[in-house]
């Protein structure tokens, strides 16, 4: 028998010889390893960090006119209300007391910018790894809190602009007579921030809310019976929140928000209307179930009455 006979027989090991496929498993609900889950969130996290760099570069190129307009609020003070102010000849200026503080203050407002800019590239890759696992009611929940938190806290930095140079007034008003204030640039981009920080988290409020009643935790009911509260503590908010003595910059805070609060009430109650007509807050349960889990309960009163059961 030849050597090409020898080769070919059953059995050989020859190169030639093709190995069996392996048959890969059937996965309908495409379910993912721990592994795969840390490599493809580690792959989003790379193009996040990516397209943050990139924003940041050109938020550095384009960052003296966005340091102009935020200075604005500043600079329209005028002298002679204000008499602590230090004007100069160009019209205001901030101090730097320190020799890197330029460099800093020009890095901090390019990455703030740089999110800014590529906030919709790395809100999509949060979004593209979380909503595989949502069901098709949950994303369309999910679309709707996205699409009004960004408007929301875009209207609070809006207001926010406004009242900067309310507060900045009365602030360097309070400075003793015969006395220069010195603002420096730290200072005054650390006040911007937290105005349009109060201001933006404060309209989010009624998002909260409304996510609460979605998840069945704050009913109607209960809102309807602790409106005045709720309203009381967004005035003490809003006075506490803006430097400002006057009642227009808190006006410019809490009216926005107590309407959107009555907005997130008028949501509640048409929410809660459906939820009635579709079977309570648990679809697709019966009775017996939700009672089987304690889905009936009313965790806030519960908490009530173990407070009562512990003062007797």
């Amino acid at each position: 028998m030849s050597a090409s006979q020898d080769s070919s027989a059953p059995g050989a090991d020859n190169g030639n010889a093709r190995r069996p496929r392996v048959r890969k498993e059937p996965n309908p609900e495409a379910r993912m390893s721990l592994i795969d889950h840390i490599r493809e969130l580690r792959a989003r996290v790379l193009k996040s960090i990516a397209v943050m760099v990139l924003g940041s570069i050109a938020g550095w190129f384009i960052e003296p006119p966005v340091w102009n307009f935020l200075t604005k609020p500043y600079c329209r003070l005028p002298a002679h209300d204000v008499n602590a102010l230090h004007l100069s000849k160009s019209g205001c200026n901030l101090i730097v007391n320190g020799l890197f503080d330029p460099l800093f203050i020009h890095l901090k407002l390019a990455i703030i910018i740089g999110l800014l800019i590529s906030s919709p590239i790395w809100l999509y890759q949060f979004w593209a790894f979380v909503a595989p696992g949502l069901h098709r009611r949950e994303r369309r929940w999910t679309y709707f809190f996205g699409s009004s938190a960004v408007p929301l806290f875009a209207l609070g930095g809006f207001l926010a602009y406004f009242a900067m140079s309310k507060g900045l007034r009365f602030l360097l008003g309070l400075v003793p007579a015969h006395v220069v204030a010195l603002i420096t640039v730290n200072t005054y981009f650390s006040y911007v921030l937290a105005m349009v920080l109060i201001f933006g988290l404060a309209f989010e409020l009624p998002l909260v809310m409304v996510i609460l009643n979605v998840a069945g935790v704050l009913t109607h009911a209960r809102f309807a019976k602790w409106r005045r509260m709720i309203i009381f503590g967004v005035f003490a908010f809003a006075a506490v929140a803006t430097p400002s003595p006057d009642p227009l910059s808190m006006l410019l805070l809490a009216v926005p928000c107590v309407g959107l609060v009555e907005l997130a009430e008028v949501f509640a109650w048409f929410n809660d209307r459906r939820r009635a007509k579709q079977g309570g807050a648990f679809p697709g349960l019966t009775p017996e179930e939700i009672h089987e889990f304690g889905l009936d309960e009313d965790p806030l009163a519960s908490i009530g009455s173990d407070e009562a059961d512990l003062a007797e």
